[in-house]
């Protein structure tokens, strides 16, 4: 029923939308109104630009199944992963312990999110960001959303921070190294460098330093881990586990939690933590913290903010 209704929804959407080059119009006004200059809108959104037919069934596609969480951990924890990430710890160390002192952030953290967002910068996406969100925003399903991230984009490319043919990103919009949306950006990207230009597609000092700000920005803690895989007790109520339920580390011990290698958990004043089971009952369990929760204001995945604490544990021993 539900799958109906959406479906009756976008065909309703699609049967009061105006032509694309009389909505295109409106929005080059908009975008007019908000101080974009006439020079930018026609270099970026020409009179015969077309929605991009990819873009709009990479949104809709529904997936075929959903990873488990040992699938998924297989597929970004890998040991290619780890490997690289790891050489660029010691390839960049000058430049990651330089952020990582201006923003309180552990550089493994730094490398863990730039590895699993782009495998290091290597996949980065190859769509023109501006014409891929004009064809999100026009297609109605998250329009608002995607007129006001494409309105922050145009922004981007005004205030120079990189070149509209240089704009390139994935199918969503999500830009650079870091897979920032325009909106993310214009919050927490840094021009570590001085050098005018806030540029996470090809300056590796920005990148870091982006990446430290949006975790810095939303709370994070430098003298704090992420959290830590942990053995449960059988009959830990259910009602425990998940996000929701915040208690300190003498609550759980009481409860007969323990490390994954048996031992009392440790003794630390003011550290809050929850436990999470990606996997549910059959799967593994971490006793996570303020900073997981941090991850997931980048990514609202359980799946994700674990990786990316194993990633980071794994590759700080380098």
């Amino acid at each position: 029923f539900l799958f109906l209704c959406a479906v009756v929804n976008i065909q309703t959407a699609s049967a009061n939308k105006p032509p694309f080059e009389v909505w295109l119009s409106e929005v080059k006004s908009e975008a007019q109104q908000k101080g974009i200059s006439s020079h930018i809108l026609n270099q970026t959104l020409p009179a015969n630009l077309e929605p991009i037919e990819r873009v709009v069934k990479l949104d809709r596609k529904q997936p075929e199944r959903k990873f488990t969480f040992s699938e998924y951990r297989k597929r970004i924890v890998n040991q290619t992963r780890i490997k690289k990430g790891r050489d660029m710890m010691r390839r960049y160390k000058k430049e990651l312990d330089t952020v990582s002192a201006a923003y309180g952030v552990q550089p493994q953290y730094i490398v863990a999110l730039w590895g699993i967002e782009t495998n290091y910068g290597q996949n980065t996406g190859g769509f023109d960001v501006i014409h891929a969100l004009a064809t999100l925003a026009y297609d109605g399903r998250r329009g608002e959303y995607f007129r006001s991230e494409l309105m922050n984009a145009l922004r981007i490319l005004e205030e120079g921070h990189i070149k509209p043919e240089k704009m390139k990103g994935s199918w969503a919009g999500a830009m650079g190294q870091s897979q920032f949306m325009p909106s993310s950006f214009l919050n927490f990207a840094e021009d570590f460098n001085k050098d005018g230009r806030r540029d996470i597609w090809t300056t590796k000092i920005d990148v870091f330093a982006s990446a430290a700000n949006y975790l810095k920005q939303n709370g994070w803690r430098g003298d704090e881990r992420w959290g830590r895989e942990v053995k449960i007790p059988t009959g830990l109520s259910s009602n425990l586990l998940g996000l929701k339920t915040k208690k300190d580390l003498d609550f759980w011990r009481k409860k007969g939690i323990k490390t994954a290698s048996g031992k009392a958990l440790p003794h630390a004043s003011g550290i809050t933590a929850s436990v999470v089971r990606p996997d549910g009952s059959a799967g593994p369990a971490f006793l996570v913290y303020n900073n997981y929760r941090t991850v997931m204001r980048w990514n609202r995945s359980t799946y994700f903010a674990t990786s990316v604490g194993l990633l980071a544990n794994a590759i700080s021993v380098y």
